[in-house]
């Protein structure tokens, strides 16, 4: 290079530390893509998309094609700025030149185009792209022998596989709905993140319980039957002999009304117009019960455990209100009929009330992975059945046992204002 003017070689290290700058940022710019909008614009036909997926499916081919042009770079532009500085400086411009590269190189070729190709790793990547792809044709010898060498390696330390691997867990899918921010409104955010959750909640959780069901004897007088149909809550009404257990089926009100207009309501048209009985096995999660309503094409279904015996009722509504809320009030969380705020601060609650919708309603934190109820969760707690006026505090919150009756607890008082986070299990 002693021909070579110093002018000409100073624009040859100009052009060098050009093209670090453009390896360096044009890695940052393709390992920082989202992945997922990536796959949006491919889908959607943009070229540059199109191009950067295509080579980040194999990010060991792209890593080495970039590295092997940056390095090639990096060491001919140290040659030749330590021949500027031997005609510079003399001996001493070995030093010099190193020290200046160096500084030169960390600013210009590497901090500054990898900040901002980080910060804007589109705009960087799509054209760049075009580029590499070309350069990994031409290139392409060098990088299966360099490819070659680090898979030989990476196996030797139990790495098999170099495809990426976008997929998301569900844990990091619920942390990217949650930062979604305004990109997706509050109340969407909260049903999707309701809809992950279907799989961790049970029939068992949200059921309404064996001794609240709205059901009619069909044994009972005849009176007292066309009584209850009338006064039904519900539009759907279980009908069964003497026990639960001994289920006929479902009749809807409309059929039983219809009956009555034509002057044909007797027990034997009601029998008639009962629908066929669907079953359910206790802790069924909510995700397959969802399917398995619109598989069979039921809206109603009766929870049963191992021996047969009815535990409670599912229906179609009690699964999407999990998602969407309930359907019968506004979309502001208000406190249920069965929790009473006293002027003590304290809440007169009916024990029969399932943990989940307490925990929901209150922002509470009892306890979901046993008992359905404040009754059970007490029971267990105590392993009796407690007296009137009983204390506690169960799992950090104040307690008292208010009303007991039919070996069951039917009113407790909470005191949240002096609620302690619990130091062991109880």
């Amino acid at each position: 290079m002693d021909d070579i003017s110093t002018g000409v070689l100073l624009s040859t290290l100009f052009v060098l530390i050009i093209l670090s700058a453009y390896f360096s940022g044009s890695e940052t710019a393709m390992m920082s893509l989202n992945r997922y909008r990536l796959r949006h614009l491919a889908n959607s036909g943009h070229k540059g998309a199109k191009r950067a997926i295509k080579m980040l499916e194999r990010p060991d081919r792209l890593i080495g094609l970039i590295l092997i042009g940056n390095n090639l770079v990096n060491i001919l532009a140290s040659a030749i700025a330590t021949i500027i500085g031997i005609r510079l400086f003399g001996d001493v411009g070995v030093a010099i030149s190193t020290g200046v590269l160096t500084l030169v190189v960390l600013v210009f070729a590497e901090v500054t185009p990898k900040t901002v190709a980080a910060l804007h790793p589109e705009r960087i990547a799509f054209p760049s792209s075009l580029i590499l792809r070309v350069l990994l044709v031409v290139l392409s010898p060098f990088v299966k022998v360099v490819n070659f060498i680090t898979s030989t390696f990476l196996r030797l330390l139990g790495i098999r596989s170099v495809k990426a691997d976008d997929a998301l867990s569900q844990e990091e899918l619920r942390t990217v709905v949650n930062e979604a921010g305004a990109l997706i409104p509050q109340r969407h955010q909260e049903m999707l993140l309701s809809i992950m959750d279907l799989e961790k909640v049970t029939v068992d959780d949200i059921m309404i319980p064996r001794s609240d069901l709205y059901a009619i004897n069909i044994n009972d007088d005849f009176k007292s039957i066309n009584k209850q149909v009338i006064q039904s809550p519900h539009t759907r009404v279980l009908l069964y002999r003497d026990t639960i257990d001994d289920a006929v089926g479902f009749v809807h009100l409309r059929d039983a009304l219809r009956l009555q207009s034509k002057g044909q309501f007797s027990k034997s048209s009601l029998l008639r117009a009962v629908k066929e009985l669907y079953f359910i096995p206790e802790a069924t999660p909510l995700n397959v019960q969802l399917s398995n309503f619109q598989h069979n094409k039921e809206r109603i279904g009766l929870v049963v455990d191992e021996y047969g015996d009815i535990q409670g009722l599912v229906t179609l509504e009690d699964i999407l209100e999990e998602i969407v809320g309930d359907f019968t009030t506004s979309m502001v969380t208000t406190p249920s009929e069965d929790i009473t705020l006293q002027q003590d601060g304290s809440y007169l609650i009916e024990a029969s009330i399932n943990i989940r919708e307490l925990n929901k309603e209150m922002s509470w934190q009892f306890p979901i992975d046993g008992p359905k109820t404040i009754n059970g969760l007490v029971l267990e707690y105590l392993e009796e059945i407690p007296e009137p006026n009983t204390s506690m505090r169960l799992y950090g919150y104040p307690l008292e046992v208010i009303d007991v009756a039919d070996n069951m607890i039917k009113t407790v008082r909470v005191m949240p204002q002096h609620y302690l986070p619990p130091t062991k299990a109880k």
